[in-house]
């Protein structure tokens, strides 16, 4: 009997840990990232990278995953982007 209680709560706890890692990604931290300087006359690597982040024209937005990688992007054209924190579900 011993044995079954302690499988059993180990079922329990590992179900809670489950449903506290749903809780903290339900709350995933975004970034809005809007193109508001023109690539004409920069360097084709920040062009690329402007590519890369899925930024086309001038007052483009798009919301990508905060993640190092997308931080990384971001600081090499910050001259040309602003940058705003998002946490969605």
């Amino acid at each position: 009997m011993a044995v079954k209680e302690k499988a059993s709560r180990g079922v329990n706890e590992a179900k809670q840990s489950v449903k506290k890692k749903e809780k903290a990604k339900s709350l995933e931290k975004h970034l809005k990232i809007k193109l508001v300087r023109s690539v004409i006359g920069h360097p084709r690597k920040q062009r690329e990278i402007v590519k890369g982040l899925g930024l086309r024209k001038t007052n483009s937005v798009v919301i990508r995953k905060d993640c190092p990688e997308i931080r990384g992007m971001v600081r090499k054209i910050s001259h040309l982007v602003s940058v705003e924190a998002l946490e969605l579900k």
